[in-house]
């Protein structure tokens, strides 16, 4: 019996340590073996709702597909209009009567919530203002690729604590991989997301850390994560945020604070020269295209777990 099928993906606050662990399962079989998964699902369809532009995440979720015998509708902003042109709640209840899922890549978390509330087909969060959760998950798959396992593992946060943060604490919790996470004041992550995360964390093994200690976040690190220091919506704060952020730009000195040779990692797109050097986005210790890859194959598997039989 499949637990997930016509789940919904919003957060990964809604999934358990156990079932957090089988989408990751999931996701390294479906790129160890596609040929298994290429029927999987067989003339399905999903919507993609976009209010923001993408690369990663259209590309992955409509190829992903395609590799899945199904296919995608790419919807643009001004198709959709939500809560402009048309209600969320009648494009969901619309949306429902065609497809079999749909994946929506959105400003606010209370617009995928309110596609959740009003289709009767599963729902993927392709990004919020809260969470990214599948963003997390290729994460994660890259980290265990890259160390092997998530025992004893430290991943190292620098930046602002966004969306991104936030999912990132949340499967951090749920693998048991140490996670700990250094921002400027006031751009700390959500104190309930760090509380939750904390509380499942101690049935993992997981350590939760946040400060704004650059030094005492990457240290014994064997993974270093940032991202881009003003997000999509957030342009109006951009040169107020590179002056804030700038001590925390992810460069060859502050890799070196590791004292463990670290994996760099980034969601992309990065802003070379911001919050990343193009010495380290470059260097033989970036796996940020690996990352990159593993959104298609998590995003695979969510799909085939939440719309395959």
């Amino acid at each position: 019996m499949n637990r997930f099928k016509g789940r919904d993906l919003l957060t990964l606050r809604d999934y358990s340590i156990e079932e957090v662990g089988q989408i990751l399962e999931k996701a390294a079989d479906v790129k160890r073996n596609p040929q298994a998964y290429r029927k999987a699902l067989d003339g399905k369809t999903l919507a993609m709702i976009f209010e923001k532009p993408s690369l990663r995440t259209r590309v992955t979720f409509e190829t992903g597909m395609t590799q899945l015998h199904g296919h995608a509708v790419y919807i643009s902003p001004a198709d959709a209009g939500l809560g402009k042109r048309e209600s969320v709640p009648d494009v969901a209840r619309n949306l429902e009567r065609w497809v079999d899922g749909i994946m929506a890549r959105v400003f606010a978390q209370k617009t995928v919530e309110e596609l959740a509330a009003n289709a009767r087909v599963p729902v993927i969060n392709g990004l919020s203002d809260d969470y990214h959760p599948v963003q997390a998950l290729a994460d994660f798959q890259t980290i265990r690729e890259a160390a092997g396992t998530f025992k004893g593992i430290k991943l190292a946060y620098v930046g602002d604590g966004n969306n991104v943060t936030h999912s990132l604490l949340l499967a951090a919790s749920r693998t048991g991989v140490s996670i700990s996470v250094a921002t400027p004041p006031g751009y700390e992550p959500r104190k309930d997301i760090v509380e939750e995360a904390t509380r499942s964390g101690r049935e993992t093994g997981c350590v939760v850390d946040v400060s704004n200690d650059l030094g005492r976040a990457v240290k014994g690190a064997h993974f270093v994560y940032t991202d881009v220091w003003a997000s999509m919506g957030q342009e109006s704060e951009a040169e107020k945020r590179k002056a804030i952020f700038a001590p925390f730009q992810v460069n060859a000195r502050l890799m070196s604070m590791a004292g463990t040779d670290p994996w760099f990692l980034h969601c992309l797109p990065a802003h070379r020269g911001d919050e990343v050097t193009d010495e380290v986005a470059d260097s033989p210790r970036s796996i940020i295209f690996d990352q990159a890859e593993n959104r298609l194959h998590a995003q695979k598997a969510v799909m085939v777990l939440l719309m395959g039989e």
